[in-house]
């Protein structure tokens, strides 16, 4: 098992992150939800995002063996977020669903919202080639 995080684990996790972004970007309801949740909800879904990529991480990708190697769990756990979120950020941009400069707010919004499943697709395909 490899407990290092190289460009092949970078780019299943953009992969894994691009599958799940995709659909659900194309959605307008989930535009609308970076328009309307509140804060608290929305602190409540990257909370439960971040949880679960180190729940399934924990399990799958470190089959329960963090012992010697936490640092290196949390840097996954943050860097698969991060990368989902880029993802999300640049499929929107291609939909021009991202005001940036106009509402940057609503972006960072909708960027969190949209994450959630994006990164747990690419927690799930960075996950498969390990033993």
């Amino acid at each position: 098992m490899r407990f290092s995080f190289n460009a092949e684990d970078a780019i299943q996790v953009c992969v894994g992150a691009f599958a799940l972004a995709v659909p659900i970007s194309f959605s307008e309801e989930a535009w609308q939800l970076g328009n309307t949740l509140p804060i608290p909800n929305l602190l409540l879904l990257m909370a439960l995002s971040i949880s679960f990529l180190g729940v399934f991480a924990y399990h799958s990708v470190f089959q329960s063996n963090i012992r010697a190697r936490f640092s290196v769990f949390l840097f996954r756990i943050v860097i698969a977020y991060f990368i989902a979120a880029v993802v999300v950020a640049l499929v929107l941009l291609s939909l021009d669903k991202l005001p940036l400069l106009e509402h940057p707010f609503v972006s960072l919004k909708r960027i969190i919202v949209i994450t959630m499943p994006a990164s747990m697709g690419a927690i799930v395909v960075d996950s498969f080639d390990k033993e």
